[in-house]
C-alpha cells in the first residue's frame, strides 16, 4: 500500500511509521522541514515538502493526517488558539481539495480529531453519539472532522480520530509525569474525580491500521482504551508501578491559575468509550491502565 501521512514526526506518526514501514508499506510523510523529519524518520520513507505544489494525490492508497499544533504545551492565548486551529484546518482543507482533484482517489482518508470534540462532560459517559458541549475544543474539532468528512464518497472513504491522551514512553502525558512521581513530587491534580481516557500508543498504531484494512469502516471513532480511569486511580497506579509515594494535591484553582483555559484538559476530563471500535470488533492489546503503564514503564 502507498500511503501518505502529515504530522509524521509527531509522537504517533513515528510509531505509525515505524510499523507500516516494517508491514512493507511505502511511506511518503509531509514535512516542512525535511531535513528535520529525516533525522526523527530516517532515509526509509520519501517526503514532501509542500502540498501547494501536488495537483492530485494519484497513485495514494490512503492518506493518513495527524498534524496539528500540540495542544496542551502552550498557554490558550487568542494568538495560540488561531494556531492550533489553523494548523489543524489548513492541511486537512487542502488534503480533501486534493482527494477531490484526483483522477484514481485514495481509499481511505484517516484524519485526526479529539475527544475535545465532546467538550467538558465531567462523569459523563460518552460514545461517537454524544451530545457535544461547545466549547473552544469543540469547535475546534467540529470543524476539523468537517473538513475531512468533506472527502467521503463513492472512491473515499473517511474516518476520523477522536483520539484520548495518548500513553507512551516516548514524550506525551506520561512522560511528563513520571519525572515528579521518580523524585517524590507525585501529585493528584484538580479534584481527582475527573476521568482520564487513555490509550495506550500500540493500540492507537494497531487501531489505525486497523481502519485501513476495514472497507466497512467510515465516520468518527472514539479513539481511547474501554476502561477510563479518574486522576486519582491514574496517580496511584502510577505511584504503585514506580514504588514511590504519592503525597501531594494540586487544586484546580492554581491549575487553572498556571495554565489558563487549556486547564480545561486536565481539570474536567471526559469518561469517553470506543464503542464504534469495539462494534466492529478492534481487540485492545492494552484494555487496563496498570497493565498499560507496566508495560511502558519497564520495557
Amino acid at each position: 500500500m502507498r500511503i501518505f501521512i502529515t504530522g509524521g514526526t509527531g509522537l504517533i506518526g513515528k510509531a505509525l511509521i515505524r510499523t507500516l514501514s516494517l508491514q512493507g508499506h511505502a511511506i511518503t510523510v509531509f514535512s516542512r522541514d525535511v531535513d528535520k523529519a529525516k533525522l526523527k524518520l530516517g532515509e526509509q520513507t520519501d517526503y514532501c515538502s509542500s502540498l501547494d505544489t501536488l495537483k492530485s494525490l494519484d497513485g495514494y492508497d490512503a492518506i493518513i493526517n495527524l498534524a496539528g499544533e500540540p495542544i496542551a504545551k502552550k498557554r490558550w492565548t487568542k494568538k495560540q488558539k488561531e494556531k492550533l486551529c489553523n494548523s489543524r484546518w489548513n492541511i486537512t482543507r487542502r488534503l480533501t481539495e486534493l482527494i477531490k482533484m484526483s483522477t484514481t482517489a485514495p481509499r481511505v482518508f484517516v484524519s485526526g480529531s479529539a475527544i475535545g470534540y465532546y467538550g467538558a462532560q465531567k462523569e459523563n459517559v460518552i460514545n461517537e453519539n454524544s451530545e457535544p458541549h461547545d466549547e473552544f475544543t469543540y469547535q475546534l474539532c467540529k470543524k476539523w472532522e468537517e473538513l475531512a468528512m468533506a472527502a467521503d464518497g463513492r472512491h473515499t472513504r473517511v474516518c476520523t480520530l477522536r483520539t484520548g491522551v495518548v500513553l507512551s514512553g516516548e514524550g506525551g502525558m506520561l512522560s511528563m509525569l513520571t519525572l515528579p512521581f521518580r523524585i517524590g513530587l507525585g501529585s493528584i491534580l484538580g479534584s481527582g474525580k475527573q476521568y482520564i481516557s487513555w490509550i495506550h500508543i500500540d493500540d492507537m498504531v494497531n487501531g489505525i491500521i486497523f481502519l485501513l484494512n476495514t472497507p466497512e469502516a467510515r465516520g468518527s471513532f472514539n479513539f481511547t482504551s474501554p476502561n477510563p480511569v479518574t486522576n486519582r486511580r491514574f496517580c496511584n497506579i502510577l505511584s504503585k508501578t514506580l514504588y514511590r509515594p504519592r503525597i501531594f494535591h494540586i487544586p484546580a484553582f492554581l491549575i487553572k491559575l498556571v495554565i489558563g483555559e487549556g486547564a480545561t484538559l486536565i481539570t474536567d476530563g471526559q469518561r469517553a468509550i470506543p464503542e464504534r471500535l469495539l462494534d466492529m470488533r478492534y481487540r485492545f492489546k492494552f484494555e487496563y491502565l496498570d497493565e498499560a503503564i507496566k508495560d511502558l514503564l519497564h520495557k
